[in-house]
């Protein structure tokens, strides 16, 4: 370790003797030395205590992270195992149907291997026990999982314990699974070991392995060499039973009794089990695939077998040319998807009669595709996908090389997701032109792979060379005003081999741009600035882009008067239509009220009646305080009597 403290000391002490016994003339030559001696120490001491600050810092920095993985871990150690749920997409389960397969095809395989031929029962007894109860503790724990094991509802896996019980509880699949795994063993106490046949209930969770191999299927990255693998699987199985069942059919019979059972097994050469079961698995392949001379039956057994054999051996020859025919057409269908036609677009060069010269150049660019596996039709594959999935994948591929585009740089994500989308992969061949001066500028061009050459009119003379990351052609779809070159090409674009672009269109591009007005006007302005460096852009006065602008507005206006007297002429048709059903409605009541007024007349005269009639009642008692004569007083009544029989007389009438 160095003394910094006895170097600054020392330091000190020197200036302090150069001040004491130094002449005058040196004494400020000494004095400077010393300042510059201090000075050097002090940043010295201040790099020494920087340094051993930031070990400090990365001492605590490891400590904390030794903190934070111990804290992980523990957090790992302590799962709550009573409610733990296992996603049924995740890798967890994935795994545990990988393990499935095993105990599944152990028991299809063995019990019937066990029960026709004793010698390797009796031989391999420990083990076959052994392994026995251990696929037994497999499909224990297999049940375990399942009561765990989460499902979707409403796209939300359930993770409520006493639901996932109860729905498995209840569920055909739990009465199987328990069925597999009755203790049908304690029949050997009665029957003896040599009957392996009563744990055929495990073949009850077989469907374990259809769901493991169908989840498999899906996730591999070959799916139709795992088809065909599976396939393959499936027929040994059947070849396995077909001969341990021949083989317990020639020892019923007895062996070597004709040609078509099983040879004699006092023979050395048939005796021991290797040659028992490779002879009979030999026997029952011949028969399955139809293929090489079998002895001829001799007894009705033989016969009833035979038969039996010769339509499984049809349906299994049906099943193997129908998965390999799909495996063939899915092949084809996958490279008409990956890749144009060439069959389609050969017959036509061949009947339309085109020269070998160019017809060669289409056979180089289709063979260029298929032996480096480029792929054009990159959207119709996608197009199964959501549109989620499609842009998620489509940015992964391509967003970095978009990106590298000067005018497309600071944009917003959400518009270069979407243009990302509009990239159409081109492939060109060696010395084909890419563009040609003059041309119309219909998209530009992103260089992924491959070399271009910027060339003269006479197509020799190269002026540059373009390379990956590259991209030409921006400026001709942007439509920016003051462009001298207006949409036209400006240079000739060669490929020098085979080159891959990716190409974007005007017509994208501005569909896009629509949606997006400020970044349509941030483009414009990039593409100003780059017409401006390269001398292309005119220089316009202001009036006149305060013309275009107000024309501009104008023109919005008028599309905005349009839409306008579209909606007014809209609102007076519907007015009209509800004035005149309006109309109809009072004329529809105007018809139904006429029958009214009669009852309404009638109904004021009964009114006025009632109120005469008081009104002489109200007479008749101030007509009593007065005496009048009674002659009067009775015609007078007895006519109104007579008056109201002949009214209701009438309308009785």
């Amino acid at each position: 370790m160095t003394d910094w403290k006895g170097i600054d000391a020392t330091a000190t002490n020197i200036t302090c003797a150069a001040q004491d016994h130094a002449p005058q003339s040196d004494l400020s030559l000494l004095i400077s030395i010393g300042t510059l001696l201090l000075a050097r120490m002090n940043r010295w001491t201040k790099l020494r205590n920087w340094h051993r600050m930031h070990k400090d810092g990365e001492v605590q920095e490891e400590k904390t992270q030794v903190q934070g993985e111990e804290k992980k871990k523990d957090e790992k150690e302590k799962i709550n195992w009573k409610e733990w749920v296992i996603d049924p997409s995740g890798e967890f389960y994935y795994g545990w149907l990988h393990v499935m397969i095993f105990p599944v095809i152990y028991n299809w395989v063995i019990i019937i291997l066990r029960a026709c031929f004793h010698e390797v029962a009796y031989t391999y007894l420990a083990v076959w026990l052994t392994l026995d109860y251990i696929s037994d503790l497999v499909y224990i724990v297999d049940i375990v999982i399942k009561v765990h094991t989460g499902f979707m509802e409403q796209g939300i896996l359930v993770r409520d314990q006493s639901r996932l019980k109860k729905r498995y509880l209840r569920s055909s699949r739990f009465r199987w699974d328990m069925a597999s795994l009755l203790p049908t063993d304690l029949l050997y106490l009665q029957l003896g070991f040599q009957t392996p046949l009563v744990r055929v209930n495990r073949f009850l969770r077989s469907a374990r392995l259809s769901e493991a191999l169908d989840r498999m299927e899906t996730r591999t990255a070959y799916p139709n060499v795992f088809r065909i693998s599976k396939l393959m699987i499936l027929i040994f199985i059947l070849i396995h039973w077909n001969a341990c069942i021949y083989f317990s059919l020639s020892n019923y019979i007895g062996f070597g009794v004709d040609e078509w059972v099983y040879p004699n097994i006092s023979d050395p050469e048939f005796a021991s089990m290797r040659r028992q079961y490779f002879y009979s698995f030999w026997f029952s392949t011949l028969i399955l695939t139809t293929v090489g001379d079998t002895p001829q039956p001799q007894r009705e057994e033989e016969y009833l077998f035979m038969i039996a054999d010769l339509l499984i051996a049809v349906l299994v020859f049906a099943s193997v040319v129908g998965n390999v025919s799909n495996v063939i057409m899915n092949l084809q269908n996958r490279d008409n998807v990956f890749f144009p036609n060439h069959e389609l677009v050969k017959g036509y060069l061949h009947s339309r009669r085109i020269t070998k010269e160019l017809q060669g150049r289409v056979n180089s660019w289709y063979q260029h595709l298929h032996i480096n596996k480029k792929i054009t039709r990159e959207n119709e594959i996608l197009q199964q996908l959501p549109v989620t999935l499609q842009t998620a994948i489509t940015v992964s591929v391509h967003l970095p090389t978009l990106s590298k585009v000067t005018i497309f740089q600071n944009c917003e994500s959400s518009l270069l997701e979407e243009l990302v989308l509009k990239l159409t992969p081109q492939v060109y061949s060696p010395g084909e032109y890419v563009c040609r001066k003059g041309d119309v500028g219909h998209e530009m061009y992103i260089i992924k792979e491959g070399k271009l050459a910027v060339v003269a009119d006479d197509g020799v003379t190269q002026f540059a060379v373009l390379g990956e990351g590259n991209f030409f052609g921006e400026i001709s779809i942007l439509n920016i005003k003051g462009n001298k070159s207006g949409n036209r090409r400006t240079a000739n674009i060669r490929s020098i081999g085979h080159s891959d672009l990716f190409s974007l269109s005007k017509e994208d591009l501005t569909d896009t741009l629509s949606e997006f007005p400020a970044a349509k006007r941030l483009l414009e302005e990039k593409g100003r600035q780059i017409l401006t460096k390269m001398g292309m852009l005119e220089k316009t006065d202001e009036g006149e882009e305060e013309k275009e602008k107000t024309e501009d507005k104008v023109t919005r206006l008028e599309g905005s008067l349009e839409v306008l007297q579209t909606k007014l002429a809209r609102l007076m048709a519907e007015l009209e239509s509800s004035a005149r059903k309006m109309m109809r409605r009072v004329e529809h009541l105007e018809l139904q009220t006429e029958g009214w007024e009669g009852i309404v007349a009638e109904g004021a005269w009964s009114e006025t009646e009632e109120e005469g009639e008081r009104n002489r009642e109200v007479g008749d008692g101030e007509g009593e305080m007065e005496e009048e004569p009674e002659g009067e007083r009775g015609e007078g009544d007895g006519g109104e009597e007579e008056e109201g029989v002949g009214k209701d007389v009438e309308e009785k009438k």
